[in-house]
């Protein structure tokens, strides 16, 4: 009975002139622009530390910011040092993708080198709070947002102590926002919870988010 039907199947059929199945297929996924946020003391610094170790091809930005510089930090590596007249500038000209002020000091994302990374197919990483990721959403719809999040507020603040780098005071003030950011979750695309000694799955679940959105049939288009 099988024999008698395998004249009738497609595979015996000639190809039409010209016609490639891959013609279907959806161009080669461009540069992502992944949105990363998450309260002070998540974890997100661990994280990116984490991808850069494992040699994970994004381009991480660097921001600019008006806080002073730290022992051990580089310029044009941790972060750009400007003034807050220089700062102004930069919003002035429009040369940040998106600014904001987090505890008094002001933290920018400068859009030259995000569009010179898409421009060069690498994937973005922006690791920006809520107030900065609400601007880019209005900016580029079209990016990824991941927000990683604390297993609940008890191990967040437990976090914020030991570290040992706020006050008592700063710390009730960091546990205070965040949660008011955790009320932005819903603007979101993707939640990771980074839970306690589990660095590496949370890292994971980030790797994962991004090869799930380069299988996307219709891929994001990002324009800046």
């Amino acid at each position: 009975m099988g024999g008698g039907n395998s004249n009738m199947t497609g595979s015996n059929l000639p190809p039409e002139e010209g016609y490639s199945p891959l013609s279907h297929y959806p161009p080669l996924s461009p540069g992502l622009l992944i949105v990363f946020s998450g309260p002070s003391g998540v974890g997100k610094d661990a994280v990116i530390s984490r991808l850069k170790e494992q040699d994970y091809p994004l381009h991480f930005t660097v921001t600019a910011t008006t806080r002073p510089m730290r022992s051990g930090e580089v310029f044009g590596v941790s972060y750009f040092f400007v003034s807050n007249e220089g700062f102004h500038n930069l919003i002035r000209q429009d040369q940040l993708l998106e600014w904001a002020n987090v505890y008094g000091n002001l933290y920018g994302t400068p859009i030259q080198q995000v569009r010179d990374a898409l421009a060069a197919g690498k994937d973005v990483l922006l690791k920006i709070d809520v107030q900065g990721a609400a601007q880019v959403k209005k900016r580029v719809p079209n990016a990824v947002f991941i927000f990683l999040g604390p297993p609940d507020m008890k191990h967040l603040i437990a976090r914020l102590t030991q570290r040992g780098t706020e006050s008592p005071e700063e710390v009730a003030t960091r546990a205070r926002n965040a949660y008011e950011e955790m009320k932005h979750l819903p603007e979101y695309d993707y939640l990771v919870i980074n839970h306690e000694l589990q660095l590496d799955e949370a890292v994971d679940k980030i790797k994962s988010i991004i090869v799930a959105e380069k299988c996307r049939v219709k891929p994001r288009a990002i324009k800046l």
